[in-house]
């Protein structure tokens, strides 16, 4: 039996004509880009932990109150590391690091990236990843752009990991700020980028929840490259302004 709630209405209109044009469905509203989910019971690891991207990183989410682990190929650097953070920081080898995590960033060394991620893929599998590496060279003009053969670090790791979510984030902070206490606010934009919007933003969120910081969605991994590469103009920058540069998208 059908209730007559649900009995679609073809009452004729004063020409004779079944009235169909009033049962057309609502368009839905657009979703408010700035409507980022909670994030604050996510267990969030850091592969490069021991780094200073990594530890800088690890400070300011877990000062914000995240769950943080940072992760080392050596355990008892990661628990040494973790216990000078303070803030809650755990310290475990990577492959353990990767399985207690939610959502997994990796701060490794650009010559230690592939390796790294390889040897990862089953512990990774499913997880959420964050690639902030940058591809970069240096010689006696400074600072200068590799392009991997897949196009950039996070196509990289996307290609090694086909089973996991990869997005790319946070590449342009400066390791001094992140990791200065004195230090309340960061003000600056992560641009976050990867293939699905559901992911993106949970990255957006996690950024926000560091003080004077704001995700902001940058497109696909196909276009990460030219976001790593821009490190190597913000060295150049810091450099001749003996400054800690980052970056603001205006009108958003």
């Amino acid at each position: 039996m059908t209730s007559a709630d649900s009995t679609p209405s073809t009452a004729p209109t004063a020409s004779g004509a079944p009235d169909t044009a009033a049962k057309a469905p609502a368009k839905a509203p657009a979703k408010d880009p700035w409507d980022l989910p909670d994030v604050s019971g996510l267990v969030v690891g850091v592969l490069g932990g021991t780094g200073d991207q990594g530890r800088g990183l690890a400070y300011r989410l877990a000062r914000a109150g995240q769950k943080v682990i940072i992760g080392s190929r050596v355990a008892e650097r990661a628990r040494t590391a973790a216990a000078e953070l303070g803030n809650g920081v755990e310290g475990l080898e990577n492959a353990e690091c990767a399985r207690s995590s939610d959502v997994v960033i990796v701060a490794v060394p650009w010559e230690g990236h592939a390796k790294t991620i390889e040897a990862l893929k089953g512990e990774l599998a499913g997880k959420l990843v964050v690639d902030c590496v940058n591809p970069l060279g240096f010689d006696k003009k400074g600072a200068y752009a590799i392009t991997p053969e897949e196009g950039s670090a996070a196509e990289q790791a996307a290609a090694l990991l086909p089973e996991s979510r990869v997005t790319a984030a946070f590449h342009h902070l400066s390791a001094v700020l992140l990791q200065d206490p004195a230090v309340e606010r960061i003000d600056t934009d992560v641009m976050v980028l990867g293939e699905a919007r559901a992911d993106t933003d949970i990255v957006q969120a996690l950024a926000a929840r560091i003080p004077g910081m704001r995700g902001v969605f940058a497109g696909r991994l196909r276009n990460a490259h030219q976001v790593e590469s821009l490190v190597a103009n913000l060295i150049s920058v810091n450099r001749r302004y003996k400054a800690h540069a980052g970056l603001r998208v205006t009108d958003v």
